[in-house]
């Protein structure tokens, strides 16, 4: 007699999903060159430049620029931007706290909007509500590798003459109309850390077609220095946040299979698409039209527990992790983190400022707090199993539902 793996019976999936991360001959060798080169320091180098130029080239920008991590990377763009104390960015709220605290990092004050209820990205109608004569500039967020609506976006920055950044930590190689994401507003930024589609451990990137802005960015990463000056002549602001040899090395390898895994995931993700809509109270995240490539971060579906006899979220992907399926956390939304809530980010913002109002602390968020509380999230690992694997999720989720009473 079937039985739920939480309650004692055996799970759907008894064998595990692909390891994360993976490599292969090719890593081993390049750590091993630079090892022997005895060059592990970026400066006199040649593995991160030689990636900068890789990852650049293949998001079709013109200037790429490696840092230490993803929140590094919108760090240096806020000072590349020229971010000041009493400056205002528009970000979502429904995202990792790194968008947010990177405006914070320059002084300035994130300005938190609502997300479309079907992408889970940043709606363009609010932040053209939110703008003011000191937005400076948006954030758009490629939610677990879904672009943001970048034509909208484009058209909203353009006309208010702000600078829009795109944050790509989710969507290395997606893709908005045929183009690679990243580069199509003024800068984009990308993570390395463990968990996203290439890594190094950690990591960052930054790309842009804008000749000022790289200059403006790489002397922010590198103590404010310039290229082609002398080694200790400092220009302008700036702090150490360059990449290692080791992980440039390591990050040029894992751009090589880039492609490969990301026919996988989207292979898979296109039978979740096609399959869990017929299971009652399940809503796959939306793709536009508009998106040609989803780098697939992550798939996020939607529960609603009411066509699971009210199960709570939480007791669902426990028994979905019972069943051999593993998730990930999705993003608490920013307003309700205690930086905010308690009023610690305003220690960082200029007197005037840090003592005003801030009308959208006290918005509803709707769809963030949806996104946030009623989501379940595979991860990369997940979508890079075979279409059997993806069969099996589907008859987890299957069997979760005709036992949900159970569970109560």
């Amino acid at each position: 007699m079937e039985k739920l793996a939480l309650l004692g019976g055996e799970p759907v999936k008894k064998t595990p999903f692909p390891a994360w991360p993976q490599y292969d001959e090719s890593e081993r060798q390049a750590l091993m060159e630079v090892l022997e080169s005895r060059i592990w320091w970026r400066t006199p180098g040649t593995k991160t430049l030689q990636f900068e130029r890789e990852f650049a080239a293949y998001h079709q920008a013109k200037h790429g620029i490696a840092v230490t991590n993803g929140t590094a990377a919108l760090e240096v763009v806020m000072a590349a931007l020229g971010i000041y104390p009493g400056d205002e960015v528009i970000v979502p709220d429904f995202t990792f706290v790194a968008t947010a605290s990177a405006v914070l990092f320059a002084g300035a004050l994130p300005v938190l909007v609502d997300v479309l209820p079907t992408t889970y990205c940043i709606d363009p109608q609010l932040v053209e509500a939110a703008i003011t004569p000191r937005t400076k500039a948006i954030i758009g967020v490629h939610m677990a590798g879904h672009p943001a609506d970048l034509d909208a976006l484009q058209k909203i920055a353009k006309k208010h003459n702000l600078y829009l950044v795109e944050d790509s930590a989710h969507a290395h190689g997606s893709e908005w109309k045929g183009h690679k994401i990243g580069a199509i507003g003024d800068m984009g930024t990308f993570s390395f850390q463990a968990s996203k589609l290439m890594t190094a451990g950690e990591g960052g990137m930054i790309i842009t077609n804008n000749d000022d802005l790289e200059r403006a960015a790489r002397s922010a990463h590198d103590c404010g220095r310039l290229p082609g000056e002398w080694f200790y002549a400092h220009f302008n602001y700036g702090s150490n946040y360059r990449l290692s040899e080791w992980q440039g090395a390591v990050l040029s390898q894992q751009l090589k299979r880039l492609d490969s895994q990301a026919a996988i995931r989207t292979r898979n993700a296109a039978y979740l698409d096609k399959t869990l809509p017929s299971i009652e109270g399940i809503t796959p995240q939306a793709q536009d039209a508009r998106v040609t490539r989803n780098g697939h971060y992550a798939y996020i579906f939607t529960y609603d527990r009411k066509a699971f006899a009210g199960l709570p979220t939480e007791k669902f992907i426990q028994a979905f992790n019972r069943e051999g399926i593993p998730t990930q956390a999705s993003y608490p939304p920013l307003h309700d983190l205690a930086v905010f809530k308690s009023g610690a980010y305003r220690k960082r913002l200029p007197p005037q400022m840090a003592n005003e109002n801030h009308a959208f602390l006290s918005a509803p968020f709707t769809n963030t707090l949806r996104a946030a509380w009623e989501t379940v999230w595979l991860p990369n690992p997940v979508l890079l199993g075979s279409e059997e694997d993806m069969a099996l999720v589907v008859e987890a989720i299957r069997k979760i539902q005709r036992h949900a009473k159970e569970l109560l």
